[in-house]
């Protein structure tokens, strides 16, 4: 029974110690000191399907009632955190859709996200113009990426889950120094 009241006070412990970095890391994201990028929500499958075309979602994966429910409550967790971000997306569908379903506002595509799956050998040229154009915004409105995992293990050296999303410090570099990872 000791035993069990110690783990059950370091597990305590240990998890005030995350929430105190999540919560700097939100406060970072909420004052545009951060990013948070997102790698899009379920969509099953891997890559993208032979007759694959970019202004074709018929042809694409697309997000599943999971991935549609993953991107709601992105957004409720979004506005519970009193963050009204800039929307940024790769041009892929399921990524568009999943920065659509958080219901935050209109949703620019930003072509620097688009997945690099299918053309590995442009993944280091792309994530350096993703930097140099996210280190561009302008600073103090939040912004929230959609993007893929191929990108975002590039820049972060992470394999994210479906939903999954990093909190990033501004200026992005190689790799990108992450304040926070949040759970789909």
């Amino acid at each position: 029974m000791r035993r069990a009241g110690v783990w059950w006070l370091a597990l305590c412990l240990l998890s005030g110690a995350v929430q105190a970095s999540d919560k700097h890391a939100w406060t970072a994201l909420r004052e545009g000191r951060a990013v948070l990028l997102l790698r899009h929500a379920t969509a099953p499958g891997t890559g993208d399907p032979a007759n694959f075309q970019l202004n074709d979602c018929r042809t694409q994966r697309n997000l599943n009632q999971v991935g549609r429910e993953q991107a709601q409550r992105w957004g409720q967790l979004l506005r519970s955190q009193w963050i009204e971000p800039r929307l940024l997306s790769s041009r892929w569908c399921r990524a568009q859709d999943t920065a659509r379903e958080m219901g935050l506002g209109a949703v620019e595509a930003l072509p620097a996200l688009d997945s690099f799956f299918q053309t590995p050998n442009t993944a280091r040229e792309q994530t350096a113009a993703l930097i140099e154009q996210i280190n561009a915004q302008p600073r103090g409105t939040p912004l929230v990426l959609v993007s893929h995992q191929v990108n975002i293990t590039a820049l972060t050296g992470i394999y994210p889950a479906s939903g999954e999303g990093l909190i990033l410090a501004l200026p992005l570099e190689t790799p990108a120094r992450v304040l926070a990872r949040v759970q789909p």
